[in-house]
């Protein structure tokens, strides 16, 4: 790999927005050797010199991790959307030294000192409450770091660091490369009998790309593959149950064999976890986990299941009961033993007839343009923010990626995002997500004057791109989901917090981070919002009321199924990281099938390998926090029903409300406990009621 003049290194810029033109797999290597080398003669010096004051400790922290942050978090980030065996070797290949850094930063005892003398010292309440926030959240997350490790635990402490940054990062590339691995090309009319007109497109193009360079959505050759706009429209839609199970049974085998086998490292992560939190003095890492999450326990988060889980399971039962004897109805010889493979297709073939209306039939109302639009204008309504398009005013790494901004009341810009909107198996991991690309911060310059960084979002989503000339045409899903990663980046943008340690999403507790998220998703079904932004792209013509009513009543079709279905993967996250034992008798896979006794009503195949291609839990931030999307749509749901109880229809109590939550739950960020933030906004602490009654569950 060869080195590039540092002098020239596009990695080393360290602020404002990442030369995504400029950069090339070949700088990583040298531009982290680099950093690392100066940070560490930085982290001496400090360690030397620090005094126990905000500007003596706090302030120069900040510029030290912000340096770091920048230029690998541009790394991290092209590793998700622009993934390439060059860019995989470079990440490997430096990995272990920034995991080295931040081992040696968290475990600094000159610095633990210092934060624990500010809390004990004088100026201590001269702080503002978000830098009392910032200070304890420091030392709580030194010590759940190692800072009180010494001699070979902590040796072992950083060793299992260093591992499990290796073992995850694995765990990840496996996913993708298995997901890309497998295709099936279709030949004749007969294996697409079915199929709705855009996968018929997408799976042409599909198969252009692949080299059949006269491949038409009318003759084919069509090719399926297991991403998520090509996989899940065959399963809802392909008639030739066959090939439904093939595929089916490809999709849950990922990563479970061969050289891309995850089995083995999900053993050893849970092992190391489980090595890492009893070093800590923890008894799980459930616990190591749960120290700073909102949750207060290990058990209040299986309470909280427990009653989720009974409002859920009967509805998840008849629900299955109903689709057996409708699948009876039709005459299909599986009826009455629906499988795994069957339950996507009949689901969508009863949705259809109890609802009269496909979802497929709703795709040419909502362009992304469109749908845009609507959004746009509805948080212009709750939070008299401006959205404009400001395209070519930032460097981007792929051509349909899009540059947006963000203006006040006053029409000055407050904030900035990326939106890259659609899916690319080749070279982009599955899913949805929004990241910080850079945090508000009160920045001081060298000339010592005080100016406000303006924070900017990436929000990166993977839906239907746009095919033979036509716009993307999005899913109803697919718009809920681009609304769910625009409240996070509403977090991360509105904030009003000028320390960078509580700006946005930082400081938040990760089972309060989903609320902003999950109550955008509820205006999806909000009249206005629906009607302003669902209008067909070649008439024009508004969505007919008839939908309208009929999204309305199907909001809830199979809750109990969706709501029993996340609180099994929660359930199955917690168990691994609480009680489970690796290496003993019960293997993960054993742990799984156990707990699907009680959250699943169709459980799954013996051969069901979805562990290994789970990597929330496995390559992600949601090990033992996966129950978070749950405890966070209790706060979402509590959320958006102090907008119902103000009139959805009322736009001056929309407007007064959506005021107190920009103030709150938007701007307050991590300055103060979730809790505290709730009770802000809301006046009371959050209740279950509203989530059982969105969700049709209530008793």
């Amino acid at each position: 790999m060869s080195a590039i003049a540092t002098v020239d290194n596009p990695l080393l810029k360290g602020q404002g927005l990442p030369p995504f033109a400029d950069i090339q797999p070949e700088h990583v290597v040298s531009a982290m050797t680099q950093l690392l080398a100066e940070l560490e003669s930085e982290l001496a010096n400090l360690a030397a010199n620090v005094t126990p004051t905000w500007s003596g400790l706090v302030e120069p922290i900040d510029r030290l991790s912000e340096r770091l942050r920048w230029s690998w978090g541009i790394v991290g980030h092209l590793m998700g959307v622009k993934n390439s065996p060059e860019l995989r070797t470079a990440y490997e290949t430096v990995q272990p030294q920034v995991v080295e850094f931040y081992n040696k930063f968290s475990q600094s005892q000159p610095l633990y000192a210092a934060f624990k003398a500010l809390r004990a010292s004088e100026t201590w309440n001269t702080l503002v409450d978000a830098q009392k926030r910032i200070v304890e959240a420091a030392i709580r997350d030194a010590e759940l770091s190692g800072v009180g490790l010494a001699g070979e635990q902590r040796d072992r402490f950083n060793a299992i660091q260093l591992e499990l940054a290796e073992l995850t990062t694995k765990f990840s590339n496996n996913v993708l490369d298995a997901t890309k691995a497998f295709s099936l090309t279709l030949t004749s009319p007969d294996e697409v009998e079915g199929l709705p007109p855009s996968w018929l497109s997408l799976a042409a193009q599909a198969a252009r790309a692949a080299g059949e360079e006269k491949a038409t959505p009318e003759i084919g050759p069509w090719r399926v593959t297991l991403d998520f706009p090509s996989y899940l429209p065959f399963m809802q839609h392909g008639k030739r149950r066959d090939l439904r199970e093939k595929l089916y049974r490809a999709f849950i085998s990922r990563a479970s064999s061969g050289d891309l086998d995850n089995t083995p490292l999900i053993e050893k992560i849970l092992q190391l976890r489980r090595e890492k939190a009893n070093l800590l003095g923890f008894n799980s890492y459930a616990e190591l986990s749960l120290a700073s999450k909102m949750a207060p326990s290990v058990d209040a988060v299986e309470t909280l299941s427990e009653e989720l889980r009974r409002a859920s399971y009967d509805a998840a039962k008849q629900d299955l009961e109903d689709l057996r004897t409708f699948a009876a109805s039709k005459g299909a010889p599986e009826g009455s033993n629906l499988q795994h493979w069957d339950i996507a297709f009949w689901a969508e073939r009863q949705r259809e007839e109890k609802f009269a209306f496909s979802a497929e039939e709703l795709r040419p109302y909502f362009p992304l343009p469109q749908v845009l639009d609507g959004l746009f204008t509805l948080v212009n309504k709750l939070f008299g923010v401006t959205v404009t398009a400001a395209d070519g005013q930032a460097p981007v790494w792929h051509e349909d990626v899009r540059y947006f901004q963000i203006a006040d009341e006053t029409g000055e810009a407050i904030a900035y995002f990326y939106l890259d909107p659609y899916s690319r198996p080749a070279e982009k991991r599955g899913g949805a997500w929004m990241d910080d690309c850079i945090g508000r911060a009160k920045m001081t310059t060298h000339e010592g004057t005080v100016a406000t960084r303006k924070p900017v979002a990436y929000l990166v989503c993977n839906q239907t791109p746009p095919v033979d000339g036509k716009p993307s045409l999005m899913t109803f899903n697919e718009v809920e989901t681009l609304f769910h990663e625009f409240g996070h980046g509403l977090q991360h943008m509105l904030t009003k917090v000028d320390d960078a340690g509580a700006a946005g999403i930082n400081n938040v507790e990760w089972d309060a981070v989903e609320l902003p998220s999950q109550f955008m998703e509820n205006w999806c079904y909000h009249r206005e919002t629906l009607m302003g932004m669902a209008k067909h792209y070649e008439t024009g013509e508004t969505l007919p009321e008839h939908y309208y009513q009929k999204l309305i009543a199907a909001r809830n079709y199979m809750s109990g199924s969706a709501m029993l279905r996340q609180l099994h993967f929660g359930l199955v996250d917690l168990e691994l990281h609480h009680r489970y034992q690796p290496g003993g008798t019960e293997t993960a896979s054993d742990v799984r099938q156990r707990i699907a006794k009680t959250t699943t009503v169709l459980p799954p195949l013996p051969e069901d390998a979805f562990l290994c291609s789970f990597g929330h839990i496995f390559a992600g931030g949601y090990a033992a926090g996966y129950y978070s999307y749950k405890w966070a749509e209790v706060l979402s749901a509590d959320a958006f029903g102090a907008f119902e109880e103000a009139g959805l229809d009322n736009p001056q109590a929309l407007t007064e409300t959506g005021k107190r939550f920009r103030n709150t739950v938007l701007a307050l960020g991590g300055s103060q406990h979730p809790m505290d933030v709730f009770k802000s906004f809301r006046g009371r602490e959050p209740s279950t009621e509203p989530l059982l009654r969105h969700s049709g569950l209530a008793a």
